[in-house]
């Protein structure tokens, strides 16, 4: 491990998960790109292949930052017509497991379940997420990774998320 590098937990890392699945089922989508560092992907593998790559395989989502942050603006504006009303989610993420870890990154993966409930109709999507998770600037040492470590907004994390699949 490098000089100055925290180790990553699995319940540093359940935490992040489950602090980004709260951010999102409250509807504070703008603080979510946030999460990401700054070459992240966001990737969503068709329902056929989910072991395929991106580069070379039509997925469902293949956003990186900006587009993200694009989708995040076009949900906010109120103008998204699939999203008016706006769904409410509930997530649940279970089975977070530390894949590796070397230096600043780590690899891991977590069980999701998502309930979105939209015109009196409720949906369930499950899955599997997998992440190239990355520490953030602000991180402290002194702190065990746990806070940021110069007062930030009450979202900012101290893991980003740089490669998301489901």
């Amino acid at each position: 491990m490098a000089a100055g590098a925290v180790a990553f937990t699995v319940a540093e890392i359940e935490r992040f998960l489950i602090d980004e699945a709260a951010l999102l089922d409250e509807w504070r989508l703008e603080e979510w790109p946030a999460l990401m560092a700054p070459g992240a992907r966001y990737l969503v593998p068709p329902l056929d292949a989910p072991d395929a790559d991106h580069r070379d395989t039509l997925f469902l989502i293949a956003d990186d930052r900006r587009t993200l942050a694009s989708r995040v603006r076009q949900l906010l504006s109120g103008t998204t017509w699939a999203e008016n009303p706006r769904s409410r989610t509930r997530q649940l993420i279970t089975n977070v497991r530390l894949l590796t870890a070397e230096g600043d990154e780590a690899r891991a993966t977590a069980n999701f379940a998502v309930w979105r409930f939209q015109h009196e109709q409720a949906d369930v999507y499950v899955g599997r997420y997998l992440h190239l998770l990355v520490r953030g600037p602000d991180v402290s040492p002194a702190a065990g990774g746990a806070r940021p470590r110069n007062p930030a907004p009450a979202r900012q994390a101290e893991l980003y998320s740089l490669a998301r699949r489901r």
